[in-house]
């Protein structure tokens, strides 16, 4: 009896004990270095059993095996994993891992990680950001990814950045990337406007990205091949770059203070005459010395030319509390030009909020962002004449004219004071971002998303010129201006289903969803002609106001108006045509003369989109994707276009054949189909006009325009179509302290977009059509990284990135001229053509031979222009990175390089031949010696033509990491010297490679054509980085 009894109570004991294991609860604190982390997740390994920490970073979890393990995790920290072994208390410290914030790819409605990746695609995390004086998201990753070139088209402060993904593909169309972001993708048309021309000649918009502050941006994804970008279908042959901006993650609210004091200095000058070399070569050119001395010694460069400091300030304030999170955040920043007048200042506010409710089934995020960019410029232009923009006057001028605002010649010579003191050229641009999405949890598996995005801008611009200049356009005695106003309103509905479901062995994710977003477009440009004032502020003031008294003056909706002495007229489209309508003239008027035309579009596009991602035993891993877009800008017959594509990865490593030799290697295969259709512009799939365009003569004359036919009816108009393959491998070694990857590629661009002259004879002169031609680029990219050292206290990183790309146009049978030069006697030249058998961007010059015994050009082939076997694009493009740090001490340095590249050099072409000092402007001293004579005609030919190449120590910077205890209130405090553009390896002889002024013709685009371009600069940067 006793035994019994006591084997009962032992069994008791037993099933107590038991279920005790079985039915423990656990609790404890997730922390970090700064405190308890809010947010992070808890899990019961191998279950869907598992919560997330709350406000203070606790968490319990109810009916817990005694012997089961718990997963800890967190975005941008390691994993750790505790086995509970029957303890009812488990407090985790989670450590920062960059090399996971890396791994993250934010792709097309969706993320993935670098490892289950099956597209061509790269991050760039705030970590790998360059640093110093950024105007711009593109700046912070230039340079750093395989195949990707970034180049700024001078050195103006936030001037235009072409970037180019895999090549270039289309001939007309905007052959920059999609950008998106924080899911909201942005039109690819300018929302500021370019410079009219108001004496010196018109020049281009600002970057449109200039509104997001770098600061405020995590990472940057860039999707290279078809299978990553088709999910942006009409929009994706370029390649698509997207843009996550940084959110509350920290547990207890934390503050982030930056701040940078920059230096800027000219990098390189041209060596003009000065004073007595000057006058000492005219008689050697035909010119009189004494006619031509006017007593000083001026250095023209240094009058316009300038040092200049910078600063930039932000601060933010980001809190984690559990449910959700929140940053904050302001920037402004103010970078001046190195040339006299030109600055940027950006001020911007932002605000990016997540909430989870009823359970965290419901989640709410919010991104939303205020800019005011406010750019100063002055008369530097494009395409300036015989006598040039500021910095065209500048080399012309003649170094003994005295540095007075007010000296003439009396001629038609520009004085470079005057532009600098006369001129002035302001743009205010206002731009709100903001989406919002809301995303429900059906079950574990399947999640809703709704999200609605807003994208509102509007800028202004006024150039004035002062009635005070002399020789400059039309505004000598009467004051000349233009006032241009761009407005923009871009919204968007995405709505989407996403399935993701784990197996046994496999794991299946699906998403299908419906998009709409509508880009509107409309403002107007206003000409003005005699001011009644000479003081540049007060003439912008009577611009705006003229402007405004004549709007409130006319009746009804027109197109274009003009008011003058002689009255007022309107010139109206709707409800029907009137042309040269006379209206009632407005009383107060501060202008003799004043024109004005408007515009007003919007585009659409619907989509339809898919995407499916199945892989199994984590090593085998298939994608298809399809979009199906319909756009407003396209005939009835083909406003709908299918875009698939493809995708299989294979991750080796994980096969038991390839062993431990491989931490990774992974196979991608991928193949799409992806459109293009910006470039193409309103309605020009169907019969469209509008008045001519409207100016006002030298004599304050405006004649009315007549109407003209924009566009022809094509009711086959279509995308421009782009079919990619990509192959690639990703590998390391030793746990990818050595890593890279290997992709070859091949796109070929079809049906491009082009206006094209109608067979004749023909009711119609023209037609925008798709070209029965194509563009194919084919290349390989590779990219390395290699961790030298990995010590406690001690560590070296290396990376290196490089990228061939081949371009050729084929199937084409036309002769299309591009590249406009200008310059004195140049009317009508260009330098590059667009033939089929060619690349694009190709040079067609005549080939220079020398001079002969009288400096008379010598052309072996004839006096006639014949392609040169040379074109602008790059076909190497590379980059090299190194990071060191020891203890508190960090060094960064990358460099960055183009090479097989040629720059036609219009600056030296139109301002530095012997012909020029002939007449009494400057020139640079290898004038002197090169054997040219003054009678010589500088025709456009190789002598021109440099090779381009080059490599650039882009940015080094050497940090500090201050020592504290992290008891009082500052938490860190960061000391840096940064440096940009620190030297350039290259023959070039101009000021720099990395160069391309628009010169267009057309309708095609240019590249690499150098003509008074606004010079860079080099810049050191002292900065202090602080959280508390």
């Amino acid at each position: 009896m006793k035994i019994t009894l006591l084997k009962s109570f032992l069994l008791l004991g037993a099933f107590l004990c038991f279920g005790m294991v079985k039915a423990q609860t656990v609790s404890g604190t997730v922390s970090d270095a700064n405190g308890p982390l809010p947010g992070a997740s808890v899990l019961v390994k191998g279950t869907t059993n598992g919560t997330q920490t709350d406000f203070d970073g606790n968490y319990t979890l109810n009916n817990i095996d005694g012997a089961a393990t718990l997963v800890f995790s967190y975005i941008g920290y390691k994993t750790v994993e505790r086995a509970v072994n029957g303890q009812s208390t488990i407090n985790v410290t989670l450590e920062e891992d960059a090399q996971a914030l890396d791994e993250v790819v934010i792709i097309g409605y969706g993320q993935t990680t670098i490892e289950d990746a099956t597209g061509a695609v790269a991050v760039v995390t705030a970590e790998d950001f360059n640093q110093g004086v950024i105007s711009s998201p593109e700046q912070l990753i230039q340079g750093k990814t395989a195949g990707v070139q970034i180049t700024q088209s001078s050195g103006e402060p936030g001037a235009g950045i072409n970037v180019r993904i895999r090549g270039t593909s289309s001939v007309r169309s905007n052959n920059n990337p999609l950008f998106v972001v924080d899911g909201m993708p942005l039109s690819g048309e300018d929302i500021s406007a370019g410079g009219a021309d108001v004496g010196t000649g018109t020049s281009s918009a600002k970057n449109p990205l200039n509104f997001l502050n770098p600061n405020d941006i995590e990472s940057i994804s860039i999707l290279k091949d078809a299978s990553a970008t088709a999910i942006y279908g009409s929009r994706g042959a370029n390649g698509v770059v997207i843009i996550t901006t940084k959110s509350g993650k920290t547990g207890k609210g934390l503050f982030e203070f930056t701040s940078n004091l920059s230096y800027s200095t000219p990098a390189k000058k041209f060596d003009l005459l000065n004073r007595e070399q000057f006058l000492t070569a005219l008689p050697d050119y035909g010119g009189d010395p004494n006619a031509l001395d006017f007593g000083s010694d001026t250095d023209w460069q240094e009058i316009i030319l300038r040092s200049t400091a910078s600063q930039n300030q932000n601060l933010s304030y980001s809190k984690n509390y559990g449910s959700g999170n929140v940053r904050a955040s302001f920037g402004y920043g103010k970078q001046f030009g190195i040339v006299e007048g030109y600055a940027q200042e950006r001020i911007t506010g932002r605000i990016n909020a997540s909430q989870r409710f009823f359970d965290d089934k419901l989640k709410i995020d919010a991104n939303l962002t205020l800019s005011r960019i406010n750019d100063d410029g002055g008369a530097i232009s494009n395409n300036s004449g015989s006598t040039g923009d500021l910095i065209g006057a500048a080399y012309f001028a003649n170094p003994t004219w005295p540095a007075s605002t007010t000296f003439t010649t009396g001629g038609s010579e520009i004085n470079p004071l005057q532009l600098l003191n006369y001129y002035d050229d302001v743009t205010n641009t206002n731009r709100f971002l903001g989406n919002v999405s809301a995303e429900y949890s059906i079950t574990d598996e399947l999640k809703a998303k709704v999200a609605v995005g807003y994208d509102d801008s509007d800028s202004e611009k006024y150039q004035v010129q002062s009635a005070l200049s002399t020789g400059i356009g039309n505004a000598p005695g009467q004051g000349q201006g233009a006032f241009s106003v761009v407005e923009t309103t871009g919204k968007l509905l995405d709505v989407t289903l996403t399935y993701d479901k784990e197996f046994e062995n496999s794991h299946l994710t699906a998403l299908v969803g419906y998009s709409f977003q509508s880009y509107q477009r409309y403002g107007k440009n206003i000409r003005a002609l005699g001011f009644g004032s000479t003081d540049l502020n007060q003439m912008i003031s009577d611009l705006e106001r003229a402007t405004s008294a004549i709007e409130r003056q006319l009746p009804g909706s027109y197109q274009q108006f003009g008011y003058n002495n002689n009255g007022t007229f309107v010139n109206r489209l709707f409800p029907e045509v009137s042309q040269n309508e006379s209206v009632t003239s407005p009383t107060g008027v501060p202008i003799s003369a004043v024109a004005g035309d408007y515009f007003d579009y919007t585009d659409e596009l619907q989509s339809f989109f898919g995407r499916a991602e199945y892989s199994i035993a984590n090593k085998y891993i298939v994608t298809g994707t399809l979009r199906v877009d319909g756009s407003s800008r396209f005939g009835p017959n083909n406003q709908y276009g299918y875009f698939p594509s493809g995708a299989f990865a294979w991750k080796l490593n994980e096969e038991d054949f390839i062993g431990d030799t491989f931490s990774t290697l992974k196979l991608r295969l991928g193949y799409g189909i992806v459109g293009n259709q910006e470039g193409l512009g309103y309605g020009n799939f169907t019969v469209r006009q509008r008045f001519a365009g409207i100016g006002i003569d030298q004599n304050q004359n405006i004649n009315p325009p007549g109407l003209a036919i924009q566009s022809f009816t094509n009711d086959d108009l279509k995308w421009e179509e782009t079919a990619q393959a990509n192959i690639g491998i990703d590998f390391g070694f030793a746990n990818n302290r050595f890593n890279g990857s290997v992709d070859f590629y091949h796109k070929t661009t079809n049906d491009l977009l082009l206006q094209q002259e109608a067979a004749q004879p023909s009711p119609q002169p023209f037609y925008f059509g798709n070209l029965d031609a194509k563009v194919i680029n084919k290349g390989v990219e590779l990219a390395m990284n290699y961790d030298i050292i990995q010590a406690a206290d001690a560590s070296w990183n290396l990376g290196f990135n490089v990228a061939y790309n081949d371009n050729m146009v084929e199937d084409f049978d036309g002769l299309i001229q591009t590249g406009e030069i200008n310059g004195n006697g140049l009317t009508g030249a260009y330098a590059q053509l667009l033939a089929g058998g060619q690349p694009l961007f190709s040079y067609y010059l005549r080939e220079f031979g020398g001079f002969d015994e009288n400096g008379i050009s010598v052309y072996p082939n004839g006096d006639v222009q014949e392609f040169v076997g040379k074109s602008a694009l790059p076909k190497v493009t590379m980059g090299i990175n190194t990071s060191v740090s020891y203890k508190n001490w960090d060094f960064n340095a990358f460099l960055t390089g183009q090479y097989g590249f040629y720059i036609y050099n219009n600056t030296q072409n139109a301002y530095f031949t012997a012909g020029i000092i002939g007449v009494g402007k400057n020139i640079t001293e290898d004038v002197l010696t090169n054997g040219e004579s003054n009678a010589n005609a500088a025709d456009v030919s190789t002598r021109f033509l440099e090779k381009g190449d080059f490599m650039r120590l882009q940015n080094a910077s050497l940090s500090y990491n201050v020592p504290l205890s992290g008891d009082g209130g500052l938490k860190s405090l960061r000391l840096s010297v940064i440096g940009q553009n620190l030297f350039v390896i290259t023959d070039y002889s101009g000021l720099d490679p990395e160069v391309n002024v628009p010169k267009s013709l057309n309708n095609i685009p240019s590249l690499g054509i150098d003509y008074t371009a606004f010079p860079r600069a080099r810049t050191v940067t002292l900065g202090i980085s602080a959280t508390f």
